[in-house]
């Protein structure tokens, strides 16, 4: 399995992850505002259909390695950042779907969880990107997003969130490229 995104279409990337089982504990680090801090953001996930969805990152807290600078792109974004949306559709604890609303634009995010033995397939699609900038902005946070997760779900030391993710964002636009 290629931990690289996929482009769907030129708005759309997908991710798959093989992660540690099972289904229920993957689950809850998606809709868990706790266990969800660990790896993307805190806030509230209201998994009914209709339901609110307020994201709040912190992506200095991610690791313990504190020293590292948000790059210079990102500067003029808040230091907390929050993402608003919508579930639209919630299928515990197979599939997540909820709209995506972050600097004027508005997205999509599907989780999909399938087992597979002891572990669980997640699927993640970000789809309806608005610009080449934002598609190579989202391939870069989400490889990152997800890389911490399985660290967490290992119970290993994540990388540094800045660095890996100024790395992951730089892959992502030689690969966009060719």
């Amino acid at each position: 399995m290629n931990d690289f995104g996929e482009m769907i279409d030129s708005r759309t990337v997908r991710f798959q992850r093989l992660l540690p089982g099972p289904i229920d504990r993957v689950w809850s680090y998606l809709v868990d505002s706790e266990k969800r801090a660990k790896w993307l953001c805190a806030g509230n996930v209201d998994t009914r259909a209709g339901g609110r969805v307020h994201m709040l990152f912190d992506n200095d807290s991610l690791s313990s390695e504190s020293d590292i600078e948000r790059p210079a792109k990102y500067g003029d974004m808040a230091a907390r950042p929050v993402v608003e949306g919508k579930v639209t559709v919630c299928e515990p604890p197979h599939r997540l779907v909820h709209s995506w609303q972050f600097a004027g634009e508005e997205s999509e995010v599907r989780y999909e969880l399938a087992e597979r033995d002891d572990k669980v397939l997640l699927v993640l699609t970000h789809s309806r990107l608005q610009s080449p900038g934002t598609v190579l902005s989202v391939s870069g946070g989400w490889h990152t997003h997800l890389d911490i997760l399985v660290a967490v779900l290992e119970g290993v030391e994540p990388l540094p969130f800045w660095k890996t993710h100024a790395e992951r964002t730089a892959q992502y636009e030689e690969r966009l490229r060719g």
